[in-house]
């Protein structure tokens, strides 16, 4: 098991602690030459000064490998595809178009073990990475995001951070000393960082997101349990509907927003844990969480992120006994497999810990569930997201024998234990009412 790290405070003269290692961006990234393979820091942790000046030596680097998933650094830029390959296991908003464009080139990766990177991420040569100013022990923290950042880094022979003098402290193994650190650059005031700010949402978003998460909270969590929540609209809206549950705790791969009101209310004590008792563990807060719950998690022990390999480890995840894994999909088939990372060909995001969490719960003898709304638009149309098979070249991400309820605002399917004809007549009743005649029909031609 992995072990944490304590945290000390910023020293007044850190900068002075830094001495010759701490240098512009541009004289950082003039380390880096033609033919090198650069991992880049994920999500919230995008080193954007770095980026920046990475992105003003393209025309000077030739076949060079710049993987950077969840970026919030926009890399569409002339010569990505042809001096630069842009990689990603998981995108984002900022560069979607960019992948089902073509220049750049998504890598699937969907299995961690801990202590060791997972094939895609195995033989990097430069990392970039986004980190708190030292603390009196020369402890770089990763603040509010890891994920694989720490073995990324120490995979790597030439690593360059960028200090954030505004980032967190969490704890955990979330920490790696300054000697282990090529260079360091401190982020610029005018770097062109991304406001993280969550999307605007409708009222009839608003409404289906209650029902849903009403329900996922009444029926399927009970006192005491022990939750994973993904990211997404739907799931990651939950926490709220926790707010009168009691000793909760919480094993995760990203922290939502609203865990930290419910640490300082009492309900998430973590006091029925098998694994990290009395901790809420996992390996990053989700995006545009907001600066007050960061606030109260900085330097709070109670919180603790640690390497994604880790945190998502099948085997790991099947010792919390009873886990309850409540996940987002974009479609889920008349069977229950569920598809929550393209549409057809096309990547929306990736796998992320979906697949680990999906099976582990179940392994653990808990709930694998997973949570939508019954309808989409697309192209300007309605569209049902229950689906008598997912679109032609769609991923499946967990299968179905992985799947023990699917939520819609119609209200719950559960498909544990039945067979085809029965998960078909259970999802045909929480789908959009609109669409319930023609699944009906299409589940009596396939399955009788």
């Amino acid at each position: 098991m992995a072990s944490a790290v304590k945290m000390g405070g910023t020293p007044d003269n850190w900068r002075a602690q830094l001495g010759s290692k701490l240098v512009s961006p541009d004289a950082a990234v003039a380390h880096i030459k033609s033919g090198d393979r650069i991992n880049v820091s994920i999500a919230q942790a995008t080193p954007f000064s770095l980026c920046a000046a990475l992105a003003g030596r393209l025309m000077e680097l030739d076949h060079v490998v710049v993987n950077h998933s969840a970026s919030l650094f926009n890399w569409d830029l002339p010569g990505i595809g042809d001096r630069f390959r842009l990689e990603s296991f998981y995108l984002s908003p900022i560069n979607r178009d960019l992948y089902a464009a073509g220049p750049a080139e998504f890598v699937p990766v969907s299995y961690y073990r801990e202590g060791t990177l997972p094939p895609g991420l195995l033989d990097f040569n430069v990392c970039l990475i986004t980190v708190a100013p030292p603390d009196e022990h020369g402890m770089l923290n990763f603040g509010d995001v890891q994920i694989m950042s720490k073995m990324l880094a120490r995979a790597a022979s030439l690593v360059i951070a960028e200090i954030n003098p505004d980032a967190v402290r969490i704890g955990g193994d979330n920490s790696i000393h300054v000697s282990e650190v090529d260079w360091l650059v401190e982020r610029a005031p005018d770097a062109p960082v991304f406001p993280l700010v969550p999307p605007p949402v409708s009222e009839e978003e608003r409404r289906v997101v209650d029902a849903i998460c009403s329900a996922v909270a009444r029926d399927l969590i009970p006192d005491r349990a022990s939750i994973q929540i993904g990211v997404g609209s739907t799931s990651g809206a939950l926490m709220p509907y926790l707010r009168n549950h009691h000793d909760l705790g919480m094993q995760t791969e990203i922290i939502p927003w609203g865990t930290a009101p419910l640490v300082e209310g009492g309900v998430i004590t973590g006091k029925y844990k098998k694994l990290f008792p009395g901790l809420v563990v996992g390996s990053g807060f989700a995006i545009a969480t907001p600066p007050a719950e960061l606030a109260y998690a900085n330097g709070n022990p109670v919180f603790q992120l640690y390497d994604f390999n880790f945190t998502d480890d099948i085997r790991l995840i099947a010792r919390e006994d009873g886990l309850i894994s409540v996940n987002n999909a974009l479609a889920v088939d008349l069977t229950g497999q569920v598809g929550s990372e393209s549409v057809g060909p096309h990547m929306y995001t990736g796998t992320g810990g979906q697949i680990a969490f999906g099976i582990g719960a179940t392994m653990a003898g808990g709930k694998s569930i997973i949570v939508l709304p019954s309808t989409a638009i697309a192209k300007g149309q309605r569209v049902s997201r229950i689906a008598p098979s997912l679109a032609p070249a769609s991923v499946f991400t967990l299968p179905r024998a992985f799947v023990h309820y699917v939520v819609t605002e119609y209200g719950i399917a559960t498909l544990i234990g039945k067979s085809l004809r029965e998960r078909a007549r259970a999802l045909c009743a929480i789908a959009h009412p609109d669409f319930r005649t023609e699944l009906a029909a299409e589940a009596r031609r396939m399955y009788g």
